[in-house]
């Protein structure tokens, strides 16, 4: 089972953050130590008897969370279910300096992991991104996770407008040479309401052709299969026994549990939804003691197509006897068989009886892929 907690404040307005009260100058520290240890143990009365295999720090500055509030949060979690042999503990951190100086005291408190959202290795890039890092202070913070923590992540993002092969190859080989165990790397997409829509409605922002992000995507895939450290999902690549362990509970299907404000759950077959505005989770767990805004039964069908959808992200496909049995029904009842044989003709798609799993090629069309087989 896998924990997430989400710490929804910002310290200054990022691109990426929805509304301004994630914004905080200043934070009651130990009122929201409080609040998160009685939302966690809202969530262990629940779902109690399995251990965590992993626990991931996220949301908006996750990084500049006191080193307290992240160990307290630690203890008690491994009072309430107890941990796996080797669990997984990353926190969520943008590269800058003031959050790199708080490293090795998170890795005190229990962090082993952290996965750093760098974005790029171009300084105009980054601009481009709205980033407040530049790429020398990126790097700087990159150096002190890898002394620090035992294992380390960076993102970066791709297919942006103007960019060349060449460059991208570059910028990807450097990447490389740096020796983490595990890279997300992403292509830019241009999600309805966000700055980078506005500018594409406006006609300030040219979208990379298709055609040459999927020489992008496939560059990508042969260089770092050559570094030795595949996709595994098909926008992370890691090393053999570096995958996210956290991650992989989310596209595997498996129950994880959330808390904080904005924060998701699958557990006992249910999705949970915890109030996202932070005044109102506050609010919320001091009349009823938990977060949680919506708590829904998920149907048999449902559960079996959306483990389908997230496992068929994931080189290693899906156990299609574990799908037909979350969904109650026969699989030839949720996938279409013939759009199947049809796609393996093509080289898109590859399995047996037991299992099915998208090729190499086919992630480049992953989505029109699913829309082909999934019935209903």
């Amino acid at each position: 089972m896998a924990l997430y907690v989400h710490w929804p404040f910002c310290v200054s307005k990022c691109p990426y953050c929805d509304f301004n009260s994630h914004v905080r100058e200043s934070v009651d520290q130990e009122q929201w130590r409080a609040a998160l240890l009685r939302d966690l143990a809202c969530e262990a009365e629940a779902a109690p008897g399995q251990k965590l295999g992993s626990i991931f720090f996220g949301g908006g500055t996750p990084s500049l969370m006191p080193p307290e509030t992240a160990a307290a949060i630690i203890e008690a979690a491994e009072r309430h279910w107890g941990f796996a042999p080797g669990i997984e503990i990353t926190l969520e951190a943008n590269p800058s300096s003031v959050e790199a100086a708080r490293f090795a005291d998170l890795a005190a408190a229990g962090v082993n992991r952290v996965s750093l959202g760098l974005q790029s290795l171009d300084d105009e890039a980054l601009r481009f991104l709205g980033r407040a890092h530049g790429v020398a202070e990126g790097l700087a913070a990159l150096h002190t996770a890898q002394d620090v923590f035992g294992r380390v992540s960076f993102d970066l993002i791709y297919a942006l407008p103007g960019q060349s092969e060449a460059a991208w190859q570059a910028e990807l080989a450097r990447a490389l040479s740096f020796g983490t165990g595990h890279l997300s790397l992403y292509q830019l997409t241009i999600e309805p309401g966000t700055r980078f829509a506005a500018l594409a409605a406006k006609g300030e922002l040219a979208q990379t052709d298709p055609d040459h992000a999927a020489a992008l995507y496939e560059l990508t895939q042969r260089m770092t299969e050559a570094a030795g450290i595949p996709a595994y999902e098909i926008s992370n690549h890691a090393r053999s026994g570096e995958e996210s362990r956290h991650n992989l509970a989310y596209w595997r299907y498996q129950p994880y549990l959330g808390i904080g404000p904005g924060a998701h759950g699958r557990r006992g077959g249910s999705v949970t939804q915890r109030h996202r505005k932070p005044e109102n989770w506050l609010s919320a767990l001091d009349r009823t003691g938990s977060g949680i805004v919506e708590e829904a039964e998920l149907g048999a069908a449902e559960k079996g197509i959306e483990a389908l959808l997230m496992g068929l992200r994931l080189r290693e496909g899906i156990d299609l006897s574990r799908i037909a049995a979350l969904a109650e029904r026969p699989i030839r009842e949720l996938i279409d068989e013939a759009a199947i044989h049809r796609l393996a003709r093509q080289g898109l798609l590859e399995g047996d009886e037991s299992r099915l799993r998208v090729t190499p090629a086919g992630m480049l069309l992953l989505d029109a892929i699913l829309a082909e087989i999934v019935l209903g």
